[in-house]
C-alpha cells in the first residue's frame, strides 16, 4: 500500500502531472459526451411529464447538476488551494485555479436556468430566496477569486490570497445546500439526500444521475485540460517544458 502511495504522489510533480493529465482528459471528455447524450435522451423522451409542473420541470436535468457541480468543485478548489497553501505543491495551485471559470460557469448556469423554471413555476424569474441569494454569492466568490488570481502579478502571492479567498468562503456552501432546511423558502427543498431514497420516479432519477456524472466527467476534462496549460505557462523555463516543446516543434 506504501509503495502505491508512493507511486501515485509522484505524479505531483510537474512533469508526470502533466503527461498524466494529457493521457486521462481525452477520457473523461469522451465519457462527458456519452452521458450527456443518455441523460438528454432520458430526460426529455423517457421521462414522463411531471402531474404538477408539466413539461417544464424538464430543465431540472440540467439546473440541479450545474447547481451541485458549481458548490462540489468550490469545496475541491478551496481543498487544493489549503494544500497549496500549506505544503507549497505546485500543481495543487494550478488545479485550484483551473477549477475557478468551470465553476463560475456552472454556477452562472444553475442560476440562469433556475430563473427560467422560476418563470412558470412561481411567475416570476427572480427572487430573493435564501438558496437562490446564497447560490449568487457562490458566483461572486468565483468571480473575486478570479479577479484575485489576475490583479496580483506574483505567482505565488496570488495563490496563497486566492486560497484564503477560497477558504473563507467555503462557508457560504452549507448555507446553500441547507437554506431550504433551516429557512422557510419559496425553493422546493432536496429531492434526494443521503439518508432517503429518492421522492422521484425511476426514469427522471436515472436523467437526472447521468446529467450529474455527465457533468462531473467533463468537468475533469476541461480543468485538466485548463491545468496543463497553466502549467505548461508557470513551467515554460523549466527544462522538462522547452523539451517537449522543441519535440513539437
Amino acid at each position: 500500500m506504501a509503495e502505491r502511495g508512493i507511486q501515485w504522489f509522484k505524479f505531483s510533480s510537474p512533469p508526470n502531472f502533466y503527461y498524466l493529465t494529457g493521457v486521462l482528459a481525452p477520457w473523461f471528455m469522451g465519457l462527458a459526451a456519452v452521458l450527456a447524450l443518455l441523460g438528454l435522451y432520458w430526460g426529455f423522451v423517457v421521462a414522463p411529464i411531471d402531474y404538477q409542473q408539466g413539461e417544464s420541470y424538464r430543465i431540472m436535468f440540467i439546473h440541479v447538476p450545474a447547481a451541485w457541480m458549481a458548490m462540489f468543485i468550490y469545496i475541491l478548489m478551496a481543498a487544493y488551494g489549503a494544500i497549496g497553501l500549506v505544503w507549497r505543491i505546485k500543481t495543487a495551485e494550478v488545479m485550484a485555479k483551473a477549477m475557478a471559470p468551470t465553476g463560475a460557469i456552472f454556477c452562472f448556469l444553475a442560476l440562469w436556468t433556475g430563473a427560467l423554471w422560476g418563470k412558470p413555476t412561481w411567475g416570476t424569474y427572480w427572487v430573493w430566496d435564501a438558496r437562490i441569494t446564497s447560490n449568487l454569492i457562490l458566483l461572486f466568490l468565483y468571480m473575486g477569486y478570479i479577479a484575485l488570481h489576475a490583479a496580483i502579478e506574483d505567482r505565488q502571492r496570488a495563490a496563497n490570497a486566492s486560497a484564503v479567498l477560497a477558504l473563507a468562503g467555503v462557508v457560504n456552501v452549507p448555507i446553500i445546500y441547507f437554506s431550504v432546511i433551516w429557512w422557510n423558502t419559496l425553493h422546493q427543498a432536496p429531492s434526494i439526500t443521503v439518508t432517503d431514497s429518492p421522492s422521484m420516479e425511476t426514469s427522471m432519477f436515472t436523467a437526472l444521475m447521468l446529467m450529474t456524472f455527465a457533468c462531473w466527467m467533463y468537468s475533469i476534462a476541461v480543468i485538466l485540460k485548463r491545468a496543463r496549460l497553466e502549467l505548461l505557462d508557470r513551467e515554460r523555463k523549466a527544462s522538462w517544458v522547452t523539451e517537449r516543446l522543441g519535440d513539437k516543434s
